[in-house]
């Protein structure tokens, strides 16, 4: 299993190009695909806020995505939501805390494109993107 970032869950729906390669890739080898409870929630602030649009009402949007196969909803236990207040130099976004250590509780990789995140040396993170340098052509 691997869990998704809250734009990353977006991204992949929709079939974003803002999805890295890698992240798509890693997506596609796996059986499930963990969406946390919180991304529920941060996706409906992002709506509220402007930030974020969909061609249909959030719930929908939500209970739409949970259906797609592969989806598993992982379980915000007392376990996770206490280890996610613990996490040792994490910058404070409660979605991300709780993203974060769900993945760590699941011992599993997480995609994500946050940089901070990314940079938290005990989560596992995909996103690079592959890119292919070409070599210079040189005057003949």
């Amino acid at each position: 299993m691997i869990v998704l970032d809250t734009h990353a869950w977006v991204w992949w729906v929709v079939g974003s190009p803002k999805l890295s390669a890698r992240g798509a890739r890693a997506l596609a080898a796996e059986d499930e695909i963990g969406v946390c409870p919180v991304s529920y929630w941060e996706m409906a602030m992002l709506v509220e806020k402007g930030r974020l649009r969909l061609d249909r009402d959030v719930t929908k949007w939500v209970h739409d995505a949970l259906a797609r196969p592969a989806i598993r909803i992982v379980e915000l236990t007392p376990e996770i939501a206490v280890a996610a207040a613990r996490l040792p130099e994490f910058h404070g976004d409660p979605a991300d805390r709780m993203i974060a250590a769900t993945a760590l509780a699941l011992d599993c990789g997480v995609v994500m494109k946050d940089k901070k995140l990314r940079a938290y040396a005990p989560l596992r993170t995909v996103w690079w993107q592959i890119v292919t340098v070409r070599p210079r052509k040189t005057a003949a």
